[in-house]
């Protein structure tokens, strides 16, 4: 424990001295990842496609906000969609605006949960974007953790319906229109995540706030239940299949993700509460105190001692 400890001390004090330079790589790494992403499902535009282009676009992403990170990805998957259907790509560019909308108006903080939530949903473990957004920020997180989650079930349907899609002839205009409409708005298993990752947030957000010993553990553990519990529901209501292992593994890694989440941001030693107690003029108050996890990270230092013989040497030089 104390080797983590020191391991967390001077990963600090690395970030702390080097943090210009690992904000904007790991704006690189996220912006690569969604753009490599977008080429993988939906590389429609033979131009966008090439390889170069996200790591151009990435490197660009390194020194803007996350915002305008969001923006570009939106770009490149209406540049996606508009080669193989413009009425997509028209629709698309619409619900994008109402996306965008929502968001700004609410809640224009936090894009980085906008960009991660699609990551985490294609590396199989969706349930850690709320339990990290409940910890890290409010119940607004909601919001943008919801946009990412419409975001990749429009990449997905547009990736299984490619073949519709791309049907021009002009007596499936109309039918094309209704279907992607229909099939965007009532898309129960989409509904469901956004219920799961909301009903996650709250849960994991009204806990984590409690003056109680051990909040961000008991958060994190009742956030996973609370999603499990959601999805079950929901598979019974709505009649979705969701398969059983791939839920439990994805919930155990997410409850590990956050559980090292929480080593590194809020380790605290409860074996050291202390209860104290002032008063004003006009309130009394009562504080609890639980003090930080906190150790100096060993300053070894090595000393080169010579041989014994080489000590000789200079006791008694040669003649």
């Amino acid at each position: 424990m104390m080797a983590l400890l020191v391991f967390r001390e001077k990963l600090r004090s690395f970030y702390g001295k080097y943090d210009a330079f690992i904000i904007p790589l790991a704006k690189f790494g996220l912006g690569l990842a969604v753009f490599f992403i977008l080429n993988i499902n939906v590389g429609f535009m033979v131009k966008l496609k090439n390889p170069v282009i996200p790591v151009v676009l990435a490197l660009a992403c390194s020194f803007l906000p996350y915002g305008v990170i969001s923006f570009l990805a939106g770009l490149v998957l209406l540049g996606h969609i508009s080669s193989v259907s413009v009425e997509m790509a028209l629709i698309l560019a619409v619900l994008l605006v109402m996306v965008a909308i929502l968001y700004y108006a609410f809640q224009p903080g936090d894009s980085y949960l906008l960009l991660l939530t699609p990551v985490f949903f294609y590396l199989r473990i969706p349930y850690a974007i709320p339990l990290l957004a409940g910890l890290s920020g409010g119940l607004t997180g909601a919001i943008p953790v919801s946009c990412g989650v419409f975001m990749y079930y429009i990449v997905q349907y547009v990736k299984q319906n490619v073949g519709v899609l791309t049907n021009d002839t002009t007596a499936d205009i109309i039918q094309k229109y209704v279907q992607i409409v229909r099939n965007i708005v009532s898309n129960n298993q989409m509904l469901l995540m956004i219920a799961v990752c909301a009903a996650g947030i709250l849960v994991v957000y009204l806990i984590r706030i409690l003056s109680v010993d051990y909040a961000w553990h008991i958060a994190i553990v009742t956030g996973a239940l609370v999603q499990l519990a959601v999805v079950f529901v929901g598979d019974f209501v709505f009649d979705i299949s969701t398969p059983v292992i791939e839920l439990l593994a994805g919930t155990m890694a997410s409850v590990l993700i956050a559980l090292v989440y929480n080593f590194f941001v809020f380790a605290v030693d409860y074996s050291r509460t202390e209860y104290l107690q002032f008063q004003d003029d006009d309130y009394c108050y009562y504080v609890k105190a639980v003090p930080k996890i906190t150790v100096s990270a060993p300053d070894v230092k090595v000393q080169k001692i010579n041989s014994s013989k080489n000590r000789r040497n200079r006791e008694f030089p040669e003649r």
